[in-house]
């Protein structure tokens, strides 16, 4: 028997013990990480919750990550973001993804290009952070100005007059493939969402990524955006995804109210051989205070098989 196998035998024992020492992983796949969302603390209901304080909460409850939204920031500047950063390394957490606005459906190229070149900007602010995904968006018609109208209606929105749903996969499709040099250049996947908008419909999101096909183009999961039965079409997504966002709606919802098994969502994911973040957003009325803790509760227990 050579030295370095005499070495690892001695070990096994420290090995053994040191795994099976509780910690806030304990019981979880190494594989299934949990963050939370800056998103869970504010609304756009009310004056933005600082994203400083939601990095403290989350190494305070337990989270592995930190999702920051875009528009919940205070600033842009590099002197802002490096704060950010260092305090996400000083509490021990991942900046998993930065959730932009975004909005590829428009029928003039101008409007567009701003929104590629957003998008460009947005890429820029995720690598100055060490993030290394973004959330993206395709975009609506916006023919329902309300997003509160749109919520009533489950995202089923009209094309503008003169236009079809074809004039926007085409205008999506085209706008990410301008934003992925910039992309892989910075190392940032794009991860796009069944968001309300053209994406709405899962089979016009799977036919974006496909047609894009690209490495740097990924599919953002989120288990509250369904018109529908939720469970059939997370089981479509779920073999494609590169991150979940999971939602929670402690008293009452936002906007709607969705009864989730995160039980049975972690066995959907679990068969698909989904191995990323699980981000939680928390959009229930209730204060995040104690709502966050409790929907960590849930999605630890879910996922601890």
């Amino acid at each position: 028997m050579d030295a370095s196998r005499r070495d690892l035998l001695r070990l096994a024992p420290a090995l053994a013990a040191a795994s099976a020492l509780p910690g806030q992983n304990a019981g979880r796949p190494a594989s299934i990480r949990l963050a939370v969302s800056t998103y869970s603390y504010w609304h756009f209901r009310t004056e933005r919750y600082p994203v400083e304080r939601v990095i403290d909460q989350a190494a305070r409850l337990g989270f592995d990550g930190v999702e920051i939204l875009h528009r919940q920031m205070a600033e842009e500047s590099a002197p802002y973001l490096n704060r950010l950063k260092q305090a996400a390394f000083r509490n021990g957490l991942a900046l998993v993804m930065l959730s932009i606005h975004q909005d590829f459906v428009w029928p003039k190229a101008e409007e567009r290009q701003k929104h590629v070149a957003h998008t460009k900007r947005c890429i820029d602010l995720a690598a100055q952070l060490g993030i290394p995904c973004i959330r993206l968006n395709s975009g609506r018609w916006k023919t329902i100005r309300s997003f509160d109208e749109l919520m009533k209606v489950k995202g089923n929105e009209p094309p503008l007059e003169g236009y079809t749903n074809e004039d926007a996969f085409r205008w999506c499709v085209e706008s990410i493939q301008e934003c992925l040099p910039h992309a892989e250049k910075n190392g940032v996947l794009l991860a796009l969402e069944n968001h309300w908008g053209l994406t709405t419909d899962t089979a016009m999101l799977l036919r974006i990524w496909r047609a894009v096909n690209s490495p740097w183009l990924g599919i953002n999961l989120d288990t509250g955006n369904f018109p529908g039965e939720p469970y059939p079409e997370i089981e479509n997504l779920a073999p494609h995804a590169s991150i979940v966002q999971a939602k929670t709606y402690h008293g009452g919802g936002e906007w709607y109210t969705l009864d989730l098994d995160y039980q049975r969502i972690a066995g959907i994911l679990r068969r698909a051989g989904f191995r990323g973040w699980v981000s939680l957003e928390m959009e229930g009325q209730e204060s995040p205070e104690t709502a966050v803790p409790k929907s960590l509760a849930v999605l630890r227990e879910a996922f601890a098989s």
